[in-house]
């Protein structure tokens, strides 16, 4: 399967974004491709509110069945959440799992007015009923339950989508 650049998908999944976002709506990246995806979004889209990020090692409900051992990363919530319109950001949406997971962090900060999903591809294979508010690449199919995608940082700060096979 070909994949487009990552950075041309970032530009439309911004361009997507733009008509709906203010400058004081905030962006949450997941750990790790989520936050370096709301990283360039944020900056796309010249917003003021700082950027947020958040680690849902704990809160997913998979937690002791995938074995996860979480790094010390932590969240970082620097903005009131209480009636902000915020954006949570990853970069794979696949069975929203790990959307649920941060929705559930998000509300131990506070009550957004509005939460909405932006995600750089949606792989399909849904568990739960979780849709992206914006996405930049919607697959045609649901890939196969042993291939990934993956987006990956190089040293430089160049993003690269990967399909990888398990």
């Amino acid at each position: 399967m070909q994949l487009p650049e990552a950075d041309q998908l970032i530009a439309a999944l911004a361009e997507s974004m733009r008509p709906r976002v203010t400058p004081d709506t905030c962006l949450v990246g997941i750990h790790t491709g989520g936050v370096w995806l709301a990283e360039r979004l944020h900056a796309l889209l010249g917003l003021s509110q700082p950027l947020g990020s958040i680690d849902v090692s704990f809160y997913r409900d998979d937690y002791s069945a995938k074995g996860l051992h979480p790094q010390p990363r932590g969240s970082r919530i620097p903005f009131d959440v209480e009636s902000s319109h915020i954006v949570i950001v990853d970069d794979v949406l696949y069975t929203g799992r790990t959307t649920r997971a941060a929705l559930n962090e998000l509300f131990d900060y506070g009550r957004p007015a509005r939460v909405d999903l932006a995600v750089l591809v949606d792989r399909g294979g849904r568990e739960l009923p979780i849709a992206a508010s914006f996405c930049a690449l919607t697959l045609p199919a649901p890939l196969p339950a042993g291939q990934n995608l993956q987006l990956e940082r190089d040293d430089s700060g160049a993003l690269t989508l990967r399909l990888i096979h398990a």
